[in-house]
């Protein structure tokens, strides 16, 4: 199969993609597939400049803003069409997380090539990157989910309405940048704008204490949950992303009962998304046991340290069987398309 890999991007999660892209060209070039390589902001990788560019590691933190905005001068995502190593391949994989890769904009670009590709079409990419729009799919599915309100709010609205401590964070963004616990109302305007600073619409949601569980989705069944134990009182950029800075537990101590019902919920929140292919849904467990629905995620983490390996690996499914599995999803989609 001639699998083209899209990566890298403008969005704060640049580093992120490049991680996960390292790991999906080895995995698929292992089964023996033809695997090349596009940066959504530069253009075709050649082989040879590969390995600079995959083998870069994901900090501790995002990469700055100005340095994004710099590679927001590259290759147009208009001009993706007009690359060999898109338009001939079978497949696109997309190794891409958060801002257009992840929000629908490279996907309707890509329904236009005509080449399959991984993950969800625009309309869920969409919804699932709106976490307002994503809570009331939610609710409506009866899926759980934390109260919240969106911004501007002051803080006797957001107190009366939440309480204290509260979760400040951008409406559309990913990996839990520009996300601040707040813990009184003196903190609020300060987190409103670390929020802003990465998208126009700011969320609060009222803070749910308690363990962090993950369950991944993929050819409409949900895999193994997962617990996430982070060093941090939050699960955040940093403990996502460096080694050693939280403990995943795959499958989660739970009963049974409770694994299904993360399990089902996982399942319904995919669906109200209709999201496609596979995804990753995250989950809040109260000590006194409600289960609160975090997000989902269309293209969750493909590295060393994802949670999505983790829940597929749980089930009996190796990373390389999982990245050929997205793979041949996305074709069968297509062909259900015509």
């Amino acid at each position: 199969m001639r699998v083209c890999l899209l990566t890298g991007g403008t969005s704060t999660e640049r580093d992120v993609a490049l991680a996960s892209a390292a790991q999906v060209v080895r995995a698929l070039r292992q089964r023996g597939h033809d695997v090349a390589v596009v940066d959504t902001a530069r253009g075709f990788v050649p082989p040879a400049d590969e390995p600079a560019l995959l083998a870069r590691p994901v900090g501790v933190a995002p990469p700055a803003l100005d340095e994004l905005r710099a590679l927001e001068r590259g290759l147009l995502l208009a001009g993706l069409r007009d690359l060999p190593a898109v338009r001939d391949a079978d497949v696109l994989f997309l190794a891409l997380h958060g801002g257009h890769g992840e929000d629908g904009t490279v996907q309707t670009l890509l329904d236009l090539v005509g080449v399959p590709y991984t993950g969800s079409g625009p309309l869920g990419s969409a919804l699932a990157m709106d976490k307002d729009i994503s809570k009331r799919l939610f609710r409506q599915a009866g899926v759980p989910t934390a109260d919240w309100l969106m911004a501007p709010a002051t803080a006797a609205e957001a107190g009366a309405r939440l309480g204290w401590p509260l979760v400040v964070k951008p409406s559309k963004q990913g990996s839990t940048v520009g996300l601040t616990v707040v813990r009184e109302p003196a903190q609020l305007e300060a987190a409103v704008a670390e929020a802003a600073r990465y998208d126009d619409e700011v969320m609060l949601e009222r803070f749910v204490p308690g363990r962090e569980l993950t369950v991944g989705i993929l050819d409409g069944a949900a895999l193994a949950v997962g617990e996430i134990v982070p060093r941090h009182e939050i699960f955040d950029y940093e403990c996502k992303y460096t080694p050693g800075m939280s403990e995943e537990i795959f499958p989660a101590d739970l009963t049974a009962d409770l694994a299904a019902r993360v399990r089902d919920l996982g399942l319904a929140a995919h669906r109200a998304l209709k999201l496609g292919g596979y995804s990753r849904v995250d989950f809040r467990l109260s000590p006194e046991g409600e289960l609160s629905c975090l997000e989902a995620n269309t293209l969750p983490g493909l590295t060393a340290t994802s949670l999505l390996p983790q829940s597929a690996a749980a089930m009996g499914i190796p990373f390389e069987e999982l990245c050929e599995r997205i793979c041949h999803a996305a074709v069968r989609r297509r062909h259900v398309r015509g």
